[in-house]
């Protein structure tokens, strides 16, 4: 699987955790603004299964603004870190 889509993968669950946050009405959307820090350990192969986490690290209700950070795991082995995610949220 391309690295650019291990992030695209974890941008798009931390979209969907943002969504449960309090202050998040339902049926907004989140535009992924940037991404920082990624790091690949292990290449991620056809037949892997990609084991996924993420982490709101800040959440501004006000502005509609999150930052995140994921991990993906391939056979309980890190393959894919990312530091820092940012999302906006649109009103």
């Amino acid at each position: 699987m391309p690295g650019v889509l291990q992030v695209e993968a974890l941008a798009q669950l931390a979209g969907i955790v943002c969504l449960q946050m309090e202050g998040a009405e339902p049926g907004a959307v989140f535009f992924f603004a940037g991404v920082d820090g990624v790091k690949w350990k292990k290449p991620v192969v056809p037949g892997d299964s990609l084991v996924m986490e993420v982490e709101i690290s800040k959440w501004n209700a006000r502005f509609g603004i999150a930052k995140a950070t994921g991990r993906a795991y391939v056979d309980g082995k890190l393959a894919v870190e990312v530091k820092e995610m940012t999302f906006a949220l649109a009103k």
